[in-house]
């Protein structure tokens, strides 16, 4: 797993607070902060998202910062609770929200205080009730033990330098039969030394990056089932265009994971995982 051997698990944990902390504040203009293109929001039109998607969301809630779409591949019903991984300016957390209906609740975790004030402010500007923001990190996600159906994160958990503890935790919060949607980046190879210290790469989502194995096996770990990652070879394109002149694109590619808990009656039989079979 990519990782510079010079940056303890607290120096990352630092660069990637301080580094979105910037960034909410900026109104997600990330050019203004690295010097680099950066995400947008309109980028999020690559990613899957359609034009109502963003026009749904309340005005600042779409920082750009994903790089894919986990709604496409959470198959959310009505009176579900969603958990949202580093929930940022809240954008999925408030497209889930009208999926799970006024009976359902979305739950955004985000360990920068500057999101969630942000994330905050959003949802009293838009009135959306259903949707919760609370200050936490993922490896130590502040929810109850197998509270929600369904957990979702857009391009947050390459960012964690203790992945394995992340998954545990994402296990523990899950209900029997509960299910993981996650868009992230996975490493396809190893970051040339340069680029691994680069705190941008850090941040920009690259130098974190987990391999498929790796990330399947800390899966297994932690007592999932039904294991799916699905790497995106055509994400390169835009992962260029966020970190032009590193080539991280040559080492790293957007994915989808999907994962279930096991226990309920087996339950993507059922419509709750929209019928699909992830063996």
């Amino acid at each position: 797993m990519n990782q510079p051997n010079s940056l303890t698990k607290e120096d990352i944990r630092k660069a990637v607070r301080d580094f979105y902390g910037r960034v909410a504040q900026s109104g997600g203009d990330v050019q203004t902060i690295t010097g680099c293109c950066g995400p947008s929001a309109q980028s999020s039109l690559k990613l899957g998202y359609s034009p109502g998607d963003l026009a749904a969301a309340p005005e600042g809630s779409n920082m750009g910062l994903g790089c894919g779409n986990p709604q496409a591949i959470a198959s959310l019903g009505p009176g579900e609770t969603v958990l949202d991984l580093g929930s940022g300016g809240g954008f999925d957390c408030f497209l889930a929200a009208k999926q799970v209906g006024s009976a359902g609740m979305v739950i955004g975790v985000d360990m920068t205080p500057e999101m969630i004030a942000k994330a905050r402010a959003n949802a009293a500007k838009a009135g959306v009730s259903n949707v919760e923001f609370r200050l936490g990190e993922i490896e130590h996600l502040p929810v109850e033990d197998e509270s929600v159906d369904v957990i979702l994160s857009n391009c947050v958990i390459n960012l964690s330098p203790d992945k394995e503890k992340v998954f545990r935790e994402a296990f523990r919060a899950l209900k029997p039969g509960g299910r993981l949607a996650i868009s992230d980046v996975v490493a396809t190879g190893q970051l040339p030394p340069e680029a691994m210290q680069e705190i941008a790469a850090l941040t920009g989502c690259a130098g974190g990056a987990g391999d498929v194995s790796t990330l399947r096996r800390l899966l297994e770990n932690a007592g999932f089932e039904k294991i799916r990652i699905t790497p995106r070879p055509e994400s390169r394109e835009f992962i260029r265009e966020w970190m032009p002149g590193l080539g991280v694109e040559d080492y790293v590619a957007s994915a989808s994971i999907e994962a279930v808990k096991p226990g309920a009656g087996s339950c993507c039989a059922t419509s709750c995982c929209g019928g699909k079979d992830l063996a």
